[in-house]
Formats: C-alpha cells, sequence, structure tokens
C-alpha cells in the first residue's frame, strides 16, 4: 500500500504523532511536512495520512500563526512556522483519488478540533474517508504528549492499513 502521512506540528508532538502512525502503516509509509507533500509525491497514494495540532479550538488560520510567531512568554521555544501551515497546503490540495484519514493533537478538553476542516479539504480533493478521524492528547498548550498517546497512534496506524486492506478485498470480490 502507497501510504503518505502529511502533518503540520509547531512544538514537536504532532510530528511525533505523524511518525508514529506511519510506523503503524508499515515501513513503506512516508512521513511529510506540507511543503513536502507535492502533488508528485502524492500521486498513486492509495491512502494519505493528515494532522495538525488544534489552535484556538480549530485549525490555524494565517493570523493564529502570526500571533504564534510574535511569541508567548509560556512557549518553551518558539513554533517551528517554517511550513505552509495545513490549512493554506489543503486549499491548494490538487484532485486526487484514494482514501483517507484525519488526525489532531489537542489538550483533552478543546470543545473544537482541526480534524472537521481537515477532512473536508480532502473530500473536496476526492479523497474518501476511511474511519472516523483520530485525536491525541498533548498535556499542556505546548505538550509533552500525553503518556501513551505514541502507542496508540501506532495501534491506529495498524487499524488503518488494516481497514484499507479490508476495502481493497471487498472490491475486489
Amino acid at each position: 500500500m502507497n501510504a503518505v502521512v502529511v502533518y503540520e506540528s509547531h512544538w514537536g508532538n504532532t510530528a511525533a504523532i505523524a511518525h508514529a502512525v506511519a510506523e503503524g502503516l508499515g515501513p513503506e509509509a512516508r512521513t511529510l511536512t506540507t511543503d513536502e507533500a507535492s502533488s508528485a509525491s502524492l500521486a498513486n497514494v492509495d491512502l494519505i495520512v493528515v494532522g495538525a495540532p488544534v489552535i484556538g479550538f480549530s485549525l490555524a488560520s494565517n493570523k493564529m500563526r502570526d500571533d504564534m510567531a510574535k511569541g508567548s512568554s509560556k512557549a518553551p521555544s518558539p513554533p517551528d512556522l517554517s511550513h505552509p501551515s495545513m490549512r493554506s497546503w489543503l486549499q491548494g490540495l490538487p484532485p486526487g483519488h484514494g482514501r483517507s484519514a484525519a488526525f489532531e493533537t489537542r489538550i483533552w478538553w478543546s470543545p473544537r478540533g482541526a480534524t472537521g476542516d481537515i477532512e473536508r479539504g480532502l473530500r473536496n480533493a476526492g479523497y474518501v474517508p476511511v474511519t472516523k478521524a483520530a485525536k491525541f492528547v498533548v498535556e499542556g498548550s505546548y505538550g509533552p504528549l500525553r503518556d501513551g498517546e505514541l502507542e496508540r497512534a501506532r495501534q491506529w496506524g495498524t487499524e488503518l492499513k488494516a481497514s484499507v486492506a479490508a476495502s481493497d478485498t471487498a472490491i475486489l470480490s
């Protein structure tokens, strides 16, 4: 299966989850930042998994990213804003085919999230969701990930791989 995991990460939590999901998908899965996930790298993808952090109870806007760039005295380090936002990447996502899944990293009590916007962007580009979106918890605004979340992400990747394989078998039957 040709699978890619595309992510936006500011303090490393979403990147860690993306890599764990890819591990669960298997050694052939690739993990890409939004600037690495070009049309060429998405060609012939069977499964695209996309994730981003919840910022301000949604997928980060350019204004939110601008505010993050100004810094916060509470942040342990400056955010990584060197890659295009997930929002802009999804808006430029060329039409494709195949299946998709979405995930987010979030504080546990967030009333809203980022996966709705991610799923909508993928669907608009022609990628069909294969499962319900996953939500991985960080302990505070900047992390770290809650204990067990990396293992849960690997398991989710394994389940995604099985879902795609089962749907491929059903199509061939």
